[in-house]
């Protein structure tokens, strides 16, 4: 069991390279608030500005935001013909493109090379990769995670998130996938959250509901995400057009959210911190 007085709490931007609004607010919430963490999204039209200012961000955590829907493909449509439409946009029926990824060699053969592609993109940028996610959390589907743990251990992957949010109806029907999601992860030898905060609110993780879920960190690993920006909904993206990202950057930079994160027994961090972390919680070994 967990040490109830131990916590550590990744605090992640996802989205991170979608919009220069979004790598502003990753900038100023790392350097000034409480942003331990962001997801990058090596197709969006502002990942070289993203990777740049990473760079500039030594103690930032940096992983791929593995984007399948929602968003333009990084191979060009002839490459991929089943997972795109003709502006290179990802398909947005997730269940039909979910099925098909399961049910049709060719797609998967497809769905194999643009996961391979956005890995090499991102280890081309020069960063360390901290962990992997999914756009929309598309890497929980079986066959999208296989291919992402198979491809990415080419690309140094040690950690994957877990979007398992207690409490949510969400995460308990989606309980089987999840387990079968966490025993891969524990056979590939892949560091994992305990638990993540986000999916309730996405779009609208303002003061109140950060201050709210931090007061309430349970023990173990936290992953709390957010979509932090400089403007706000369909500016952003149109699929966004409810978000209230200014709102979740005011939080990230709040100086009661800082200092809730400060009391005793938290610890932040990013993926890379899990391992040495639960070490440091195991009991000595008898003599």
């Amino acid at each position: 069991m967990p040490d109830p007085g131990r916590r550590l709490c990744i605090i992640t931007a996802d989205d991170f390279g979608l919009h220069l609004a979004v790598n502003e607010a990753v900038e100023r919430a790392h350097h000034l608030g409480v942003l331990t963490a962001a997801s990058l999204m090596v197709a969006a039209p502002a990942a070289a500005d993203a990777a740049r200012r990473a760079h500039a961000l030594p103690k930032l955590r940096v992983g791929l935001h593995l984007t399948l829907s929602d968003g333009r493909s990084l191979l060009p449509r002839h490459e991929i013909p089943d997972l795109v439409d003709s502006d290179n946009r990802f398909h947005d029926n997730m269940v039909s493109a979910g099925w098909r990824f399961f049910a049709v060699p060719r797609v998967r053969a497809q769905l194999a090379a643009e996961i391979r592609a956005q890995f090499a993109a991102f280890a081309r940028l020069g960063l360390r990769l901290d962990h992997l996610d999914g756009h929309q959390h598309f890497h929980l589907h079986p066959t999208v995670l296989s291919l992402a743990l198979r491809i990415g251990r080419d690309f140094g992957l040690r950690a994957v998130r877990v979007p398992a949010e207690p409490k949510l109806t969400m995460t308990r029907l989606l309980t089987p996938w999840l387990t079968l999601m966490r025993a891969r992860l524990r056979r590939a030898g892949l560091a994992c959250n305990d638990q993540i905060f986000g999916l309730a609110d996405s779009g609208a993780m303002d003061e109140t509901r950060l201050l709210q879920i931090v007061s309430a960190l349970p023990a173990g690993v936290s992953e709390i995400y957010l979509h932090p920006a400089t403007l706000a909904g369909a500016a952003i993206a149109p699929s966004m057009s409810g978000y209230r990202h200014t709102d979740e950057l005011k939080a990230l930079l709040s100086p009661a959210v800082r200092s809730a994160v400060s009391m005793p027994g938290i610890q932040l961090g990013g993926y890379a911190d899990i391992d040495p972390f639960r070490a440091a919680g195991r009991p000595p070994r008898a003599a």
